[in-house]
């Protein structure tokens, strides 16, 4: 069963595979995600994870754009999101976006495990993957707490 939640350029869900889907979508190379529609969609995401740890999967094939420095220190910082961001999959189809997210990372978010994709089976299946080691880890430390 999936839940959804839309905005004008932003969709977000989650189905039986526990991972947060995103899918955003904007033509205007000059836009800047701005703080009040981060706060939007970061409600969104904790609404639809409901307290659980997922892995997120981005696909930003369809947009352009980018963040401002407050806006991406803002969505890193968010305690929120730490607890419930297991891993993150980017779908790209320009180098241009690639080299934003990879600078994103590298500058704001070192420290959430990240792939950069062109397919969207591929981002899914690492998805999938870091999620299994994310429970196994939290089962083996369970087992050591014992």
């Amino acid at each position: 069963m999936s839940n959804i939640i839309g905005f004008n350029n932003a969709i977000f869900w989650t189905d039986d595979t526990e991972i947060l889907y995103c899918e955003f979508s904007n033509t205007d190379p000059n836009a800047k995600l701005e703080s009040t529609k981060a706060k939007l969609y970061i409600k969104a995401i904790t609404t639809l994870c409901k307290g659980k740890a997922m892995p997120f999967v981005i696909d930003l094939t369809e947009t352009c754009g980018t963040f401002t420095t407050s806006v991406a220190k803002f969505i890193v910082r968010n305690s929120e999101l730490k607890k419930l961001r297991i891993s993150e999959s980017f779908i790209i189809g320009t180098t241009g976006v690639k080299l934003l997210i990879t600078l994103y990372k590298k500058f704001y978010d070192p420290a959430t495990p990240f792939r950069i994709f062109a397919d969207q089976n591929l981002a899914q299946a690492y998805s999938l993957e870091t999620k299994q080691k994310y429970h196994n880890s939290i089962k083996k430390v369970v087992e050591d707490y014992k």
